[in-house]
């Protein structure tokens, strides 16, 4: 068994950082910001602001276009624009804290929402949006879902967006094979056989095993198991016999009706390869939809929720929430956070939640027409908010959560694509991971 006994380490990591921050003055990055523990200030609110793009790459263009409209209408204001790709924005992130050069806005899912607000380098908005023409409109589920990721009940990050699991498939290969859509799991596990031809590198399924890989796990462990709570008392049910079942099914595609190349798949790969390739369904999220139309036009493919049970039931694990958050260390808060409040209207909230396909926070961007045009995003929203799929509310509270699900966890799930590994051993390791995590954030009185 993989166990690594991380939890109380990092909390004292943390607690010593936070005392040599306080008595350190460290070096002020490009937008006149620091490091965690510098107090910042209000500023002017003109000049040069930074902000850090948590998605950079798959999203520079889009946020470019937000910040040009945002200087049009705020010319005293400049925005620096650093765009961060998603896998290495929390290490970028934890260097900053330590060393100085945070920016003055930054985007934060909710998955490393906890880690860095417990640090204190995020500034707590709930003031400053219940002054804003924001108040009201904004997603009240989003709002809470980014309150309780925080881990201390307060808001840390204005949500922008909400994602979730999307099922993609060829419906040119479905059609040809004489397939049903895949809307459950037996559907879905007897396509992945009948369409893997491996003399013609054909493959039904295409399976995440690098980065991001243990969330799209958990998603498909909850949603077969048809478990809806991620604790039971005080422990984890990751570990549940019907979840272990559940994996061992999963990740037995591996190399049998996926290609072997996907142990090392991170989304961008992953995408790439079903857009070009003949693989029939690939499990993302929204944020690649567009990315299929180029590819493939819209005659093709369809985007579903992910599969249901047999019986009907849909379950499945919590997506976070993304937002912007200003940084404690920012010494122009006011200029920082009217970018922040200009992101999240109407207008940019729209603009940027098209181009990504994803849920929009704002509430009258809801309800522009180019939703009800994108069929997986508007599947998806329906999905969320019928009533009738049941959600996995995932730990995002726990200040440990992204390092064990991701750094922690993502090699030894490689082992158990291989088979080096069990799936048994894999998820009692995570499982103790967790309830220690637990333990000690309910220690501290949460």
């Amino acid at each position: 068994m993989n166990v690594f006994r991380g939890g109380r380490h990092r909390a004292a990591c943390a607690l010593a950082l936070t005392t040599v921050l306080a008595l350190t003055v460290s070096a002020c990055g490009d937008g006149g910001s620091g490091a965690a523990g510098d107090k910042g200030g209000e500023g002017s609110g003109k000049g040069e602001i930074t902000f850090w793009d948590n998605n950079g790459g798959v999203r520079t263009d889009i946020w470019k276009e937000i910040i040009a409209d945002f200087e049009k209408a705020n010319p005293d204001i400049e925005v620096k624009y650093v765009g961060i790709a998603s896998k290495e924005v929390q290490s970028k992130y934890d260097t900053a804290i330590q060393g100085g050069g945070l920016p003055d806005v930054g985007g934060v899912g909710a998955a490393m929402l906890a880690g860095i607000a417990a640090q204190n380098a995020l500034e707590p908005l709930d003031a400053r949006l219940e002054a804003s023409p924001l108040k009201g409109k904004l997603n009240a589920g989003m709002v809470e879902s980014v309150k309780s990721a925080g881990g201390q009940g307060k808001l840390f990050t204005v949500p922008t967006s909400a994602n979730n699991g999307v099922l993609y498939y060829r419906t040119d290969l479905f059609q040809a094979a004489g397939l049903k859509e895949p809307t459950t799991w037996s559907a879905f596990y007897t396509a992945a056989e009948k369409l893997t031809d491996r003399t013609k590198n054909r493959f039904g399924y295409t399976i995440r095993g690098g980065a991001g890989s243990v969330a799209q796990a958990l998603d498909a462990m909850y949603g077969q198991s048809g478990i809806t709570d991620f604790w039971k008392g005080d422990r984890t049910t990751v570990n549940d016999p019907a979840n272990v079942a559940a994996l061992e099914k999963y990740a037995g595609l591996f190399k049998r009706t996926t290609p072997a190349a996907d142990v090392n798949n991170d989304f961008t790969k992953m995408v790439a390869q079903w857009d070009s390739g003949e693989i029939g369904m690939l499990n993302h999220n929204l944020g690649s939809y567009q990315d299929h139309v180029k590819a493939l036009g819209t005659e093709k493919f369809r985007g579903i929720p992910n599969p249901t049970r047999d019986d009907g039931t849909r379950v499945q694990v919590s997506n976070p929430v993304d937002g912007l958050g200003l940084f404690s260390s920012s010494k122009n808060k006011a200029a920082a956070w009217k970018f922040i409040e200009y992101a999240a209207s109407h207008e940019a909230n729209s603009k940027w939640n098209r181009s990504a396909g994803a849920i929009p926070s704002n509430t009258e961007a809801a309800k522009d027409a180019w939703i009800q045009a994108s069929e997986p995003t508007r599947l998806a929203a329906e999905s969320l908010f019928s009533g009738r799929t049941r959600i996995v509310e995932l730990p995002y509270y726990l200040p440990d959560w992204n390092t064990i699900s991701k750094a922690d966890n993502e090699p030894a799930f490689q082992k158990v694509l291989l088979g080096t590994m069990s799936a048994k051993d894999f998820l009692d390791g995570l499982a103790e991971q967790l309830n220690e995590a637990q333990a000690e954030w309910k220690s501290l009185g949460r």
